[in-house]
């Protein structure tokens, strides 16, 4: 791609890393052990002991480590789960997919993460769990939202696809993002911090009960080869990506360190800019910046992204539709809340490119063009 400016830059990232992952995914190759290849346990024990959890579950993406993570709380119809509308509509279909329903809330117009200050309202008696999700590379408030938790006897699901590495340091609970609550999931999707070439996920979770269940769950229902105890399904990592996992761990802490110093050199940029909010900082959690995302005037989100296209500069909206506005859910989930927020963050976020391998010349034209294309408004 040369010195042309990438949303993520995966070439640039595998080229630095070339040596490893060649060598990792040859042993692979050789062994032809592609399916629970030893590279799977290796990985799903480092991971463990990274995150500081007991188990990690390795599965094939992180939309079925959240379906997963419900079947095995036995979430299916009639229940109800609460979780943010301002996300990828992956969290809220792996509820509707097993027949519950997905009740939607508000998130905090600072940090983009669910309102916590809503959810108790938001609890009846068919309330079986709440998923917050880790939006954008930082924690939600876990202190409350465990504490809620505890206080109704509802479990607690982290969807942790945008924040694998950050610490949640709150003053009753701590510990990495997926470790707190119940179950954690995440998604090993190529452009995440922690990302393969290819499909993948992973669930978390401290409990000697739910870790059996899980893997069971995983695996067809079975425990034992065709001894099926549950209805199950398919859901695995094969072994070349989490050869490559494995090798990207190693790496991690230092592919969010070069985030944050990317996301250091656009707040300085940015952040006395009259129209401009950079993102904010949740005192509790580092952030891993996932995504670098600004808060501009309503509806210059769109123009602004097309400005910078013609610059050669790529630009995304996460997100341009809330879920309780797409088609599919309109109809689908317990709606007895309004969304300012989530409507309003719809017509004013932009992510600008964030990954390992911004360069200064890079982010100087993206900042240049940005702070340029309000000069005239």
């Amino acid at each position: 791609m040369g010195n042309s400016i990438q949303m993520v830059d995966l070439q640039g990232q595998y080229q630095r890393l070339k040596n490893e992952i060649d060598c990792a995914v040859n042993s692979v190759l050789e062994s032809a052990h592609y399916i629970n290849g030893t590279e799977v346990q290796n990985f799903s024990a480092n991971l463990s002991q990274y995150l500081g959890v007991k188990y990690v579950i390795p599965v094939a993406n992180g939309t079925d480590a959240l379906q997963i993570a419900l079947m095995a709380l036995g979430i299916g119809p009639g229940d109800e789960v609460i979780t943010p509308d301002f996300t990828f509509i992956a969290t809220v279909e792996a509820v509707a997919l097993l027949g519950a329903t997905p009740v939607l809330i508000d998130v905090n117009p600072a940090d983009f993460n669910i309102d916590t200050e809503q959810i108790e309202r938001l609890i009846t008696k068919q309330t079986k769990a709440i998923i917050p999700v880790h939006l954008f590379g930082q924690c939600s408030n876990m202190d409350a939202i465990m504490n809620i938790a505890r206080k109704y006897n509802i479990f607690v699901i982290e969807d942790t696809a945008q924040a694998t590495g950050a610490f949640y340091n709150g003053s009753q609970f701590q510990g990495m993002a997926g470790t707190v609550g119940d179950i954690g999931t995440t998604s090993f999707f190529p452009s995440k911090n922690l990302g393969c070439y290819g499909d993948g996920g992973a669930i978390f979770t401290n409990c000697d009960m739910l870790a059996k269940k899980l893997k069971m769950i995983a695996n067809h229902g079975s425990t034992v080869k065709y001894y099926h105890e549950t209805i199950g399904v398919n859901s695995r990592l094969d072994t070349l990506q989490a050869a490559i996992l494995d090798v990207k761990l190693k790496h991690l802490d230092d592919f969010n360190l070069r985030r944050q110093r990317a996301a250091e050199f656009y707040d300085r940029a940015f952040q006395n800019h009259p129209k401009l909010k950079i993102p904010a900082r949740n005192s509790k959690s580092t952030h891993i910046f996932h995504q670098y995302t600004l808060t501009v005037p309503e509806g210059e989100n769109l123009k602004l992204q097309q400005e910078l296209k013609e610059k050669g500069i790529p630009s995304m909206i996460y997100y341009p539709v809330p879920i309780h506005q797409q088609k599919a859910f309109n109809q689908k989930s317990e709606q007895i809340s309004q969304f300012p927020v989530s409507e309003m963050l719809s017509k004013c976020v932009i992510s600008l490119p964030m990954h390992t391998e911004l360069t200064f010349e890079q982010q100087s034209k993206i900042v240049n063009e940005v702070i340029r294309y309000f000069e005239t408004r």
